[in-house]
């Protein structure tokens, strides 16, 4: 064989052989699974960047604050008693008035604060939980565990809260926050869990999901690690509208007297302003500030789950970051019509215009 037929096989065999590339992944060396892991955490918090739910965790920050220092921030006790000052509007002694017997209205409003924030997180967190648990057990897993623990969140569905909750008060001289919250939360997971359930049916057939049972992962890495961080939108969505309707359920229950007017909340002094007529002789510093607290909060946890659904909905997500492009080139976001910049161009036709 000649030196030239030589040299024509050997470049044949170069061209012939693939090349082979070293690929380092994500996962390799030490610490690779942890990043991954606090990298999903911390995209799976994304959802509170945008400006609704900053808003709204700014005023939900600053009745949680109110709830922690509410002893030094309370002028007086909710409970002392001035008989020189009765019935008297906002001054500078009493910046919100005072009641029937002389109590600051101020300071049983900033007391009662602190039963509505505990309620309201407590009764969330035991809700969100057992919707957790359930739901996400009852979504990955198939057969009859999954349709027992479905039919359980069904049960939970139609059980009335309410009057559950007025016999186990009933049951009691004077019911714990605690209890309170415990009852709220416990009829209060179905609906999550439910959510829950249909969003994990929907992951458990993913590809990730389908490789780390293929690995031989255990089943609790699997919902933790690969499953949880990618839920954490539906979970947060679901944690809100529980301390919203744990708030309302309290104060409600409160106002009508089931809840013993010795817990102070804002419920408990819209009913003491209601019993002693001071809707109808227009004593507003009574009944007005805990109300606009009520419609404060209830502001603030909206925002956060409107956020919340921005950041879950791709249409809605799009739609506010176009607004905002828009915004800042100057243009109306409410125009039927969008402006569009012209040009002057000078061409043959302007010419033969002339």
């Amino acid at each position: 064989m000649s030196t030239t037929e030589k040299t024509a096989t050997a470049g044949r065999r170069q061209a012939s052989t693939p090349d082979t590339f070293l690929i380092r992944t994500s996962g390799s060396g030490t610490g690779g699974p942890r990043q991954s892991f606090w990298a999903k955490i911390v995209s799976a918090f994304a959802m509170f960047r945008n400006r609704k739910s900053i808003a709204g965790l700014a005023i939900l920050g600053f009745f949680v604050l109110v709830a922690i220092f509410a002893d030094v921030l309370a002028p007086f006790s909710p409970t002392k008693i001035d008989n020189s000052a009765r019935l008297q509007p906002p001054s500078a002694a009493h910046w919100l008035g005072t009641t029937h017997i002389g109590e600051d209205v101020l300071s049983q409003v900033i007391h009662g604060t602190r039963g509505v924030i505990v309620v309201g997180f407590l009764a969330a967190l035991i809700a969100t939980v057992i919707a957790i648990t359930i739901g996400v057990i009852a979504g990955y897993l198939s057969g009859w565990k999954s349709e027992a623990l479905s039919a359980l969140t069904n049960v939970f569905l139609v059980i009335p809260g309410l009057p559950l909750i007025i016999i186990v008060a009933a049951m009691f001289e004077d019911p714990p926050l605690v209890l309170i919250a415990a009852v709220l939360g416990i009829t209060g997971w179905a609906w999550g869990a439910r959510v829950l359930r249909a969003q994990t049916m929907s992951l458990r057939n993913r590809d990730f999901v389908q490789a780390a049972r293929a690995n031989g992962e255990p089943l609790r890495r699997i919902i933790t690690v690969e499953m949880l961080p990618n839920l954490m939108a539906l979970i947060a969505a679901s944690f809100v509208g529980t301390v919203t309707a744990a708030i309302l359920g309290l104060t409600t229950l409160s106002y009508i007297g089931v809840i013993p007017v010795t817990t102070y909340n804002w419920g408990t002094i819209l009913n003491w302003a209601s019993a002693q007529g001071a809707f109808g002789q227009n004593q507003w510093w009574w009944y007005l500030p805990p109300g606009l607290c009520i419609a404060a909060i209830g502001v603030a946890l909206s925002l956060i789950n409107f956020g919340i659904d921005e950041y879950v909905n791709p249409r809605l997500r799009s739609a506010g970051e176009r607004a905002r492009a828009m915004k800042k080139k100057g243009l109306n976001v409410n125009d039927a019509v969008t402006a569009v910049r012209t040009t002057e161009v000078a061409g043959p036709a302007t010419e033969n215009k002339k």
